[in-house]
């Protein structure tokens, strides 16, 4: 195993109508004005908002609303919040939605006490220092971004995508009711559980070693997930599988399963956010068209682990050659992708990209990474040109 820190500094709190105490748990911050951050007409529809509002009503405790975050959540709403937050001097950011709302309060809590423009830390440029306080209502088990410290914006401008972690954007408090999830369309349920899983792939494929518990953790993760997407696909409703996912979600990356690692591999991930970014394509549907291109490609360099992956996470016999094993592993996860009708390609998602449009592609992931990014093997910009003609 390798040292870690283990740093999780959110309080969940979990369960049926729970977002009701919203207002409570914020008086006991001392917050006294707070920005509402929410996508689109759902959280109006449900109910939900009124809720929140009626909430935070009773507490005493004065808001402001900004709606309309999207997929991919774009910057140009970010500098709005910021400004409506500056002016408004509210002293926490309420995200009421999924992990594209809680992207975009972060960004907005990252950018109103800095001097600078907010994309400096997201374009590698400079380090936050502080944030306005972000809490969070999720209505959707997707992303992890309600335990994480990761937020994820989209430039208007040429549709960059960039990621930027930093510990201060883990939530004070995030407050999980699997109910939230039930109505939600079948196609966002299944391109959560995909990043779910994702988020866990990512940590579990290093070549510099891991730790027996972790792995196990990881293994327990990804194959609760299997079982309980397939009983979403036929009900919906099923409030304990939506509890189950739910979980899963924050537990897969809030760092819980990559302790002991030997460092997160992560470049599916990367890769992705060059196409979603381009194409404005779902981010699970995008991680299933390329993690299958992606593993064939570094699996002789992390052979082990891939081997190990298929006989213990995707219950492969383990009979015959380490590759043809391991190869085996990967086929079964991309069958059960197929299961979820997740595409497990490019063609399949709709997109045909250009040999330019992949040349672009792999030099805007360059550029975001730093020039190289990888665990199981380190990739450079010409591994990323391979792995996009491959996913095709």
């Amino acid at each position: 195993m390798n040292d870690f820190v283990y740093y999780t500094p959110t309080k969940v709190i979990f369960g049926r109508d729970k977002e009701d105490l919203v207002g409570d748990e914020l008086k006991s911050r001392g917050a006294k004005k707070v920005l509402i951050h929410y996508g689109g007409g759902s959280v109006v529809r449900s109910g939900l908002l009124d809720r929140v509002k009626a909430s935070l009503d009773a507490s005493g405790i004065s808001y402001v609303e900004l709606g309309g975050v999207v997929p991919n959540p774009r910057l140009s709403l970010v500098y709005e919040g910021i400004e409506l937050a500056r002016r408004e001097k509210v002293d926490h950011i309420l995200a009421v939605g999924g992990g594209s709302v809680l992207d975009s309060s972060k960004a907005i809590g990252y950018g109103v006490p800095y001097d600078g423009d907010v994309w400096d830390f997201y374009d590698r440029k400079a380090q936050a220092k502080e944030i306005l306080p972000v809490c969070d209502i999720l209505t959707l088990a997707a992303t992890g971004s309600e335990m994480s410290n990761s937020s994820v914006i989209t430039k208007d401008e040429g549709g960059i995508k960039r990621g930027y972690s930093n510990d201060l954007g883990r939530p004070v408090f995030s407050i999980l009711d699997p109910q939230l999830t039930t109505t939600l369309p079948p196609y966002q349920t299944k391109c959560g559980c995909t990043d779910i899983i994702m988020h866990t792939l990512e940590r579990y494929f290093t070549s510099k070693g891991n730790m027996d518990l972790t792995d196990e953790i990881a293994k327990g993760l990804i194959k609760t997930v299997m079982k309980h997407a397939r009983i979403l696909l036929d009900d919906p409703e099923n409030y304990d599988s939506r509890a189950e996912v739910m979980w899963a979600g924050s537990l897969s990356h809030n760092g819980l399963t990559g302790c002991g690692n030997g460092g997160f591999d992560f470049a599916t991930h990367r890769l992705e956010h060059e196409l979603s970014g381009m194409y404005d394509v779902a981010h699970g549907a995008g991680l299933a068209a390329l993690w299958g291109s992606w593993a064939r490609y570094v699996m002789d360099d992390c052979l082990w682990r891939f081997r190990k992956f298929a006989t213990d996470v995707m219950d492969v016999p383990d009979q015959g050659n380490d590759h043809d094993i391991a190869l085996k592993g990967i086929e079964k996860m991309e069958d059960f992708f197929r299961e979820l009708g997740m595409p497990v390609s490019m063609s399949e998602l709709g997109l045909n990209p250009s040999d330019e449009d992949i040349r672009t592609l792999a030099a805007n992931c360059s550029k975001a990474v730093g020039g190289k990014i990888g665990a199981a093997k380190v990739l450079y910009e010409e591994d990323f040109v391979r792995i996009y003609h491959m996913a095709k």
